[in-house]
């Protein structure tokens, strides 16, 4: 049986004899669906209100001193290529290349003290909001820590029960997404791109005809007979039950389709990688999701220099910010126009930094001490800077936030209690807010 992921199996075959079966078991036989079919005792009730989270990933580490942290007054092989703006916040500058973002700083908290000392060139330890989630190179990764998304879909749930808690919208995975670690397939993010289009009815299938009870009986009593474990059998049919609704409803295809968006929606989220995968993120999020990872493309903010594969400053992330400025700028103007900005937080980070002095390639290099970020919405305190570095932008000066801060201030907006655990394979408890982590104060 093909599993509704296959390259060989465009939709979920809704009119086939064994549609119904196939979709409840790629929740045990698939991981990227896993958590589609997981959803049930998980949920919160639908139009909760209880909030969502859009983390934009900008892959590769984005340079902070051309982005919003700029070191105007420093020598140029600090200072850069770029001039600097004003922005709505009084005594604030962003790099020149940022204007969109400037004029809504007022909405926004940019973090200028993010420690990234225990991350690597991995999404791992950032997306898990964990120093202890590290890239060892050895098989191990992560040490079996889950990615804040991940917590999120154990002890929040989705929003709707017809949608998953986390999707994943990103062209690579192991570069950009973090997983559930040793929490399980189960809590696992939906891979977006690959599902899109997977719950629509082909055509000359309709409602009614799913509604045969008595054929989906008929189904599930033969196959049952074929199962040695009643327990894999109850799951098969929960599963099943659950797909089933998702297509009767239309609410996931439905969410996945951009082509209901007008024109100048499109064009103001801009039609590139990164702006389509946030409006699709927005459309999520107000269908039921609780957690979105949003990643443009791969790597493609490793500005080390011309030679490599997306260059220097000016020649490599010269193109690439005004699309981040137009896209943030548009979604977070959007989120607010439909009401559903306090409720979803939404974050824009890399890895980790860019050293403070220009390379001899025109580049910047990997630089863990220190990065900016920016949040918006969720209904905290915005409007602020938190944090400064030093004149070079090299070093942390005031104010630090480490990855389990981050951890804990998404948790506190999602309304998960910061004393949880989760339990690992040998049954030891794993607190969800590791080595102390507090939320942000300034935000709250």
């Amino acid at each position: 049986m093909l599993p509704p992921t296959s390259s060989s199996s465009p939709t979920i075959r809704v009119g086939s004899r064994r549609w119904l079966l196939q979709a409840g078991l790629a929740g045990m036989g698939t991981a990227s669906l896993a958590p589609w079919m997981n959803l049930g005792a998980q949920a919160a009730p639908a139009n909760s209100g209880r909030g969502a989270v859009i983390l934009f990933w900008l892959s590769g580490g984005p340079s902070h001193i051309d982005m919003w942290d700029p070191k105007p007054n420093a020598p140029s092989e600090i200072r850069g290529p770029y001039g600097v703006i004003p922005t709505r916040l009084p005594g604030v500058q962003f790099g020149e290349h940022l204007p969109l973002q400037a004029s809504i700083a007022d909405k926004l908290s940019i973090i200028r003290s993010v420690d990234c000392s225990a991350s690597n060139h991995t999404p791992i330890t950032m997306q898990a909001g964990n120093p202890l989630a590290r890239r060892t190179n050895d098989g191990r990764d992560g040490g079996g820590y889950p990615s804040m998304g991940s917590i999120a879909a154990k002890f929040r749930g989705s929003n709707s029960e017809e949608m998953p808690a986390f999707v994943g919208l990103a062209n690579t995975w192991t570069s950009d997404v973090w997983e559930a670690g040793d929490m399980g397939s189960r809590y696992a993010p939906v891979k977006g791109h690959k599902l899109a289009g997977k719950f629509a009815m082909p055509s000359g299938v309709t409602v009614p005809r799913l509604q045969d009870r008595d054929t989906l009986k008929q189904q599930l009593d033969r196959f049952g007979r074929q199962l040695d474990n009643n327990r894999t059998l109850d799951r098969v049919d929960r599963f099943t039950r659950q797909a089933y609704e998702m297509v009767r409803s239309g609410n996931v295809q439905q969410a996945f389709d951009l082509g209901q968006e007008s024109d100048a929606t499109r064009q103001a989220y801009g039609k590139e990688s990164i702006g389509e995968k946030a409006l699709l993120a927005r459309r999520l999020v107000e269908a039921g999701v609780t957690f979105v990872l949003v990643s443009g493309a791969w790597g493609y903010f490793d500005h080390h220099g011309d030679q490599v594969r997306w260059g220097g400053i000016e020649k490599g992330l010269t193109p690439l910010l005004p699309r981040v400025d137009r896209t943030l700028h548009t979604l977070i103007q959007d989120l607010e126009q439909r009401g559903l900005l306090d409720s979803t937080l939404v974050m824009m980070m890399g890895e980790f930094g860019r050293s403070p002095v220009i390379n001899k390639d025109a580049g910047r290099d990997h630089w863990t001490n220190v990065m900016s970020m920016l949040m918006a919405g969720g209904g905290l305190q915005h409007g602020q800077v938190i944090g400064s570095t030093d004149a070079r932008g090299g070093a942390i000066n005031t104010d630090a936030v480490r990855p389990q801060d981050l951890a804990a201030t998404t948790f506190k907006h999602l309304g998960i209690d910061l004393h949880a655990h989760w339990t690992n394979s040998r049954g030891r408890p794993i607190p969800i807010v590791p080595e102390d982590g507090r939320p942000i104060p300034q935000l709250f």
